[in-house]
């Protein structure tokens, strides 16, 4: 008959255990991030449907076509700088996934930002009248991290990004025809 001593068991159980423990955490963190991740996909899919919604779809064709006539004084409502802002922040705070926030709005977030800033700086205007370098920041901050992913999409197929432009000008000539449905 062979002896086990109760030191060998009392390693063996505090080994056992230390790997229980340890594989439970993994199995909770991996579940907690896929959670996490469920959770932004069902928040950018609500959103879209609110960009999408009649209301947001009437503000982009008003938005859209005064950015494409220049009249940024016209400008009667903020809902899609805002809707961007909040996006922004969202993604900032990784509330959202920023891929996810990439694929669902890339086109309308580089576009809007590019014609909110060009030939006419209205986001600076706005900052300069309300005495606030951080009006619309997280829209901003957005803006660069959609270029940036761009540039990696891009970049694996072989293509380089295109005149913003005109890009924004084709998106904005789209919007301004909106219906509502």
């Amino acid at each position: 008959m062979f002896d086990i001593g109760w030191p060998s068991v009392a390693l063996v159980t505090a080994f056992s255990t230390w790997a229980l423990a340890t594989g439970t955490l993994l199995v909770l963190y991996w579940q907690t991030r896929q959670t996490q991740v469920l959770n932004s996909a069902n928040a950018v899919m609500a959103l879209r449907d609110k960009f999408d919604s009649t209301r947001m779809r009437s503000v982009r064709r008003h938005i859209s076509d005064r950015l494409l006539t220049q009249r940024h004084e016209d400008i009667a409502s903020l809902e899609v700088v805002t809707f961007f802002e909040l996006i922004g922040a969202l993604t900032h705070q990784r509330v959202l996934h920023e891929r996810l926030v990439w694929e669902a709005f890339s086109s309308w977030i580089t576009s809007y930002w590019w014609a909110l800033r060009h030939p006419i700086d209205w986001v600076g205007r706005i900052r300069q009248e309300l005495g606030d370098p951080l009006v619309f920041h997280e829209f901003e901050w957005l803006y660069d991290r959609v270029v940036q992913w761009d540039a990696r999409a891009l970049a694996k197929v072989g293509a380089t990004p295109g005149d913003p432009a005109v890009e924004a000008d084709r998106l904005l000539r789209r919007e301004a025809l909106l219906e509502s449905i």
